[in-house]
Order: C-alpha cells, then sequence, then structure tokens
C-alpha cells in the first residue's frame, strides 16, 4: 500500500530499504538521500518513521521519497514492491521473539519474498545484512534463518553484496539498562574481545557496498574492548560502581540444553546469546564514532523531554 509519493528525478537511482524504520535502515535511508538516490522505505507500520528510532537513531519521514507499507511475510501486500527500484538494500529482520512470527518467516522467507519482486522487477542490485562469523555461531535459530536467505541470494543470479557486522552501538544500549539497575551478569569471563559499530558508521559501508563490486564485508567499530571493559563503561556513564558477575559459560549452556526441551522457539534466540558468549567479536575497524560518547548521547536522553530511550 502506497502512502505517499514523489515524483522521482530524471536519472536518479531509487533504493529500496527493507527495514527501514529500524536502527540501521534508518541511517542507510539518510546515506542513500544524502548521496541523491530516491528512497523508498518499506515498513509495516509508517508512523514510526516520523519519530526518533531505537539507540538513538533519527526520524526519517521528511528524508524519504516515498513510503511502501507492507508485510514481508505477506507476499498479497507487496504488488508493486520493487517496480522501478535499481537497488534492494534489506536489513529487514525479526527483532524479537514471543509473537507468532519466527525468524524462519521473517528472516528468511520475508527476505525470499523480497527478493523474488527485485528479481521479478529487474533489479540491479541485492544488498543484504546478515551475522557476523556465522560459521561460529551454528545452532542458533537467528543465525541459521540469515543464513538460508544468503544462500538464496547467492543461487539467485542478481548481483548481490552481504555486509556482516558484528554488533551494533544499539545493541550496547541494553548493558546501559542494567547497569542502572546496579548489577549485571554474563556468561564467560569477560575476556571475549568485541568492537561495536554505530549506525551512521555502518550506513557508509553498506552504501559503499551497494556502489563497489564486493560480495561480502565484515565490520565492526574502530574501538576494541572486552565485555569487561565494555560493561565497566556502561557502569562509568551511568555513574556507578561496577557490579558484575560472571557465570560459567557451562551453566549456560546447560540451562539453554534445558530451554530447547520446554520451549524450542525462545532456545533458537537464547542459542544466540550463548555462541556469542563463547566466542571473540573483533571484526575488521571501521568508523569514527567512539561507544563512550554514544553512552552518555543516551544518558542525556534519559532525561531529555520528547526523546525515545535507546
Amino acid at each position: 500500500m502506497w502512502l505517499k509519493d514523489i515524483v522521482p528525478e530524471v536519472n536518479v537511482k531509487t533504493v529500496l530499504v527493507a527495514g527501514a524504520a529500524g536502527y540501521l535502515g534508518r541511517y542507510v535511508a539518510v546515506e542513500f538521500a544524502r548521496r541523491g538516490y530516491r528512497v523508498r522505505a518499506f515498513v509495516r507500520d509508517a508512523e514510526k518513521l516520523k519519530v526518533p528510532g531505537h539507540g538513538l537513531s533519527p526520524a526519517i519521514h521528511g528524508i524519504v521519497h516515498d513510503v511502501f507499507v507492507g508485510d514481508a511475510t505477506a507476499p498479497e501486500t507487496l504488488r508493486g514492491l520493487c517496480d522501478g527500484i535499481d537497488v534492494v538494500f534489506s536489513s529487514m529482520g525479526l527483532s524479537r521473539s514471543g509473537g507468532k512470527a519466527t525468524w524462519e518467516d521473517v528472516d528468511h522467507a520475508g527476505n525470499r519474498n523480497l527478493l523474488g519482486l527485485a528479481i521479478g522487477a529487474g533489479v540491479g542490485k541485492f544488498v543484504y545484512v546478515s551475522v557476523f562469523r556465522p560459521e561460529a555461531m551454528p545452532a542458533g535459530e537467528v543465525v541459521l534463518a540469515h543464513e538460508r536467505f544468503v544462500d538464496d541470494l547467492k543461487a539467485s543470479g542478481i548481483p548481490y553484496a552481504v555486509v556482516r557486522p558484528n554488533a551494533y552501538f544499539s545493541d550496547m544500549a541494553q548493558f546501559l539498562e542494567i547497569a542502572r539497575g546496579g548489577h549485571l551478569f554474563w556468561l564467560g569471563d569477560g575476556s571475549g574481545k568485541i568492537n561495536p559499530i554505530h549506525g551512521e558508521d555502518l550506513a557508509t559501508l553498506c552504501v559503499d557496498a551497494a556502489e563497489g563490486d564486493a560480495k561480502e564485508l565484515e565490520a565492526g567499530g574502530p574501538e576494541m574492548f572486552t565485555y569487561r571493559t565494555l560493561f565497566e563503561l556502561a557502569f562509568q556513564a551511568v555513574g556507578k560502581e561496577p557490579r558484575i558477575t560472571f557465570i560459567p559459560l557451562w551453566l549456560g549452556e546447560a540451562a539453554l540444553a534445558v530451554l530447547r526441551l520446554i520451549s524450542p522457539k525462545l532456545a533458537g534466540g537464547a542459542a544466540f546469546f550463548v555462541e556469542v558468549a563463547r566466542m571473540d567479536n573483533d571484526a575488521p575497524p571501521y568508523g569514527s564514532h567512539r561507544l563512550k560518547d554514544y553512552f552518555m548521547q543516551a544518558e542525556t536522553a534519559t532525561v531529555t523531554p520528547n526523546r525515545n530511550r535507546p
């Protein structure tokens, strides 16, 4: 369903941003628009584009050229979605479990529906955001759904690029929330490495991928942390002394085994976090945004009226 439309400029490329209401999708829409593209946002709820999003990401209602409202898991709502599109970018995926939809429904089948439309409309390139080092996380349903679509994309014949970030700054905001509560629990000993990336920095890389020749790109931010130092930074940002309890990894693995018996759906998501805890997430560094600055901005936002908390 069309929400609004603007007459396109002559010889200007049009990009479809699927997942435009998400943290990364908002920044990607801004970056494509900055480079002169006509941007079509694909969302389920257009009203969300009028306000800032999760993790301090920007409102983009006045930036995109048109908005297509539909549901990637319901093909009957997608008619005309890719008409006139030169590039498809997708960071579309299930943000959390708990509803009727599964990661397979959205991350794999939903993106596969989008891919079919892109091929049928003669789209020139498809850029997809998947996960970092999927081979190290073979059990998680989140990862499996992403990588099933990557396989579909590679086999489709359409020119493509797969971007693999290790973690977003918005993901790190959860540690601020926990630090505000005064006590953080983590699987493992906290020595694992990670260099999360800001959405604006990653958006630049994603648009570069749309315009370049690389098939796969891995990326993290410019600063490397251990989980311990990252957690300490979160406590520092909220003005509290660090209280961190590290739980032996084997206990988390045992709990996951029990959860698989009780609720396989919830276990599919939990497996992702267990696997993340046991691996290093040190990706090639990119960008310039610093996590300390982001944490301080997030803290300011908690006491500033009319701003979304990260």
